[in-house]
């Protein structure tokens, strides 16, 4: 487990913007970030299996030459539905459909069908990109073009993807589309989360030592090169706070309802977060630290205080 150390520490020379070479290898590791990923990933299996058993096992199908190329269809029952197709991450390396039919249950309550994806990862293409690109690719066509065997409607198509998967989703979207054959609006709509869209910093970072990055691979695979082709709709939504990219990704449906409810969220959000700061403020005041290893006995010493920031917490 990788977690970053509290101390300050100096910084070598610049590899990337105002990165050194352990700031960029650290952009580009979950753990620093998240040390309990290992955790997560466990509960998001068995969180998958539950869903299986509720729902059943889904409809597997072959869509490429490859070992590698299947894909699981959940039908949600409705001829006609929008499709929402899931591409996994995982630094490329990691994972499989399978780990995510989690997220099969809300969509098939919302009436649309669920398609996970699976293809071939960075270590069994030895250290290459392409093969992924093209199967992630080759996917989607796929679904693209025989929806409605499974009561799609290909007229109501979406992506939505994580970290690596992301990165592949957004070559596809941006020019994968056009060397599939399919008209550049195929999907009508794409959530990738925390994707990388340029390879150029991530070739410098620790990745190298699994991927074998080329000028060729960094230039075709680099999808935020090719934002002028895309016709899928892009909404860029970031956030420090998750709280605030939500309310930003709500806002940015355009409706009334969505910006209403924007407004609502911001107010209950700031109330919450007005609440939490002042009483961060008045901990750091009378302890001298807010390191919450550090505030052992506030209760005892400060049992008001104590009280106000279980109630704003």
């Amino acid at each position: 487990m990788n977690i970053r150390p509290d101390t300050p520490r100096t910084k070598g020379p610049l590899v990337f913007l105002d990165m050194d070479q352990q700031a960029l290898d650290e952009a580009y590791d979950q753990e620093i970030y998240a040390p309990n990923r290992a955790l997560v990933v466990e509960r998001r299996k068995a969180a998958s299996d539950r869903a299986r058993a509720i729902l059943g096992a889904p409809k597997r199908v072959i869509y490429g030459p490859s070992e590698y190329e299947g894909l699981d269809i959940f039908d949600c029952g409705i001829k006609g539905a929008p499709v929402n197709v899931f591409v996994h991450g995982g630094a490329w390396r990691r994972n499989v459909a399978a780990d995510y039919a989690l997220q099969a249950e809300p969509l098939l309550r919302a009436g649309a069908h669920c398609v996970l994806i699976d293809f071939i990862n960075v270590d069994q293409a030895k250290g290459d990109l392409f093969p992924m690109y093209e199967q992630v690719r080759r996917a989607l066509a796929w679904v693209w073009n025989n929806a409605a065997s499974f009561g799609g409607d290909r007229e109501r198509l979406y992506v939505s993807a994580h970290s690596s998967g992301s990165h592949l989703s957004g070559v596809v979207l941006t020019r994968g589309l056009k060397e599939e054959g399919l008209p550049p609006d195929a999907f009508k709509g794409a959530v990738l989360l925390s994707g990388m869209y340029d390879l150029a910093p991530v070739a410098l970072s620790k990745r190298s030592s699994y991927v074998s990055f080329t000028p060729a691979m960094i230039e075709k695979l680099s999808g935020g090169r090719y934002i002028g082709d895309l016709q899928t709709p892009l909404v860029l939504a970031y956030g420090t706070v998750s709280q605030l990219g939500f309310i930003t990704s709500i806002a940015a449906v355009g409706s009334r309802e969505a910006m209403q409810a924007a407004l609502a969220l911001t107010f209950a959000h700031s109330l919450f977060k007005a609440a939490l700061f002042m009483v961060v403020g008045a901990i750091d005041h009378c302890s001298g630290t807010r390191d919450i290893t550090k505030l052992s006995g506030l209760g005892r010493k400060e049992p008001f205080l104590f009280g106000i920031a279980i109630i704003s917490g």
